[in-house]
């Protein structure tokens, strides 16, 4: 496995290094430092290459920075990880670690979550909800210390999302086996029939029975595979049912797919996993 690790010196990009110990050593591991360089607003006074000059300047400072930043952190990573290479990309961080990871062809991108404020977000979205976004490869994004990695919170919409996350875990991607719970949703949306019409409840156990087939289907797939597995049916809107069972039982990690729209409509309503992803109190790893 191929990981890229984004960092910035922000508290949750240490914490996003220090998760990788919990991942199974890589083939290759790259420490990815994006340098954005500001442009000047304004020109200066002065001669035509002052601008320049204080320009290159500043890039210069930069470089300097980020080159002690990732020999520092190359010292807290923890131990056969796997090889290890340094690398300063140039632009605005977010399509700076989508190149990287295309160049690196990285099987699995890991960064902090760091939000610019609930206003800017909503209108420029951050660095880890664009990675998320748009990356061609799975993306966790860590909020908080990862101190084990023993209990997963699995949600699953369908047998497509189940397929690409039973995959995934075959290949055994962490270093431990943890114990994972699979949960779906199923929406307690208000009924399209009028009130005591008579088969609502019989349609809404062949959901439930349904639904739990399905859950307990996927954790003895994932049995076969040596994990310790369990399923079952959670109810009501999907992120919000979620992101309530990740607080009552305390994963060290929550797995889902990415379950956005295209374009400009996932863009202006939001996705389940997008939601997840700004409120979950715990890591999040999304698999496409």
């Amino acid at each position: 496995m191929r990981i890229l690790v984004a960092v910035d010196g922000s508290d949750e990009s240490f914490h996003a290094l220090r998760a990788v110990g919990h991942l199974t050593r890589a083939a290759k591991l790259t420490v990815l430092n994006a340098l954005d360089v500001p442009s000047l607003a304004y020109p200066m006074g002065g001669e035509p290459g002052d601008t320049e000059d204080f320009s290159l300047s500043i890039q210069q400072i930069m470089q300097e920075d980020s080159e002690r930043l990732l020999n520092r952190v190359a010292s807290l990573l923890p131990t056969n990880t796997g090889p290890v290479s340094r690398q300063i990309e140039t632009g605005t961080p977010a399509e700076a670690i989508l190149a990287a990871a295309e160049k690196e062809k990285a099987d699995l991108i890991v960064l902090g979550s760091r939000g610019l404020g609930p206003v800017k977000e909503l209108l420029l979205g951050s660095v880890s909800h664009r990675v998320a976004t748009h990356a061609s490869c799975p993306t966790l994004v860590v909020n908080r210390p990862m101190r084990s990695l023993h209990r997963i919170l699995m949600a699953v919409e369908g047998p497509e999302d189940a397929a690409v996350l039973t995959k995934f875990l075959a290949a055994k991607p962490f270093k431990e086996t943890a114990e994972i719970t699979v949960v779906t949703v199923l929406p307690a949306a208000q009924p399209l029939f009028p009130p005591g019409f008579a088969k609502i409840d019989e349609l809404i156990e062949k959901s439930v029975v349904g639904g739990r087939a399905f859950v307990e289907d996927t954790a003895s797939a994932l049995c076969k595979l040596q994990y310790s597995a369990k399923g079952y049916i959670l109810m009501g809107a999907p992120a919000l049912a979620i992101l309530q069972e990740a607080e009552a039982s305390g994963p060290d990690l929550i797995l889902m797919g990415s379950h956005g729209r295209p374009g400009v409509t996932r863009f202006l309503l939001g996705s389940v996993s997008h939601t997840v992803l700004h409120r979950a109190p715990c890591p999040l790893l999304i698999v496409r």
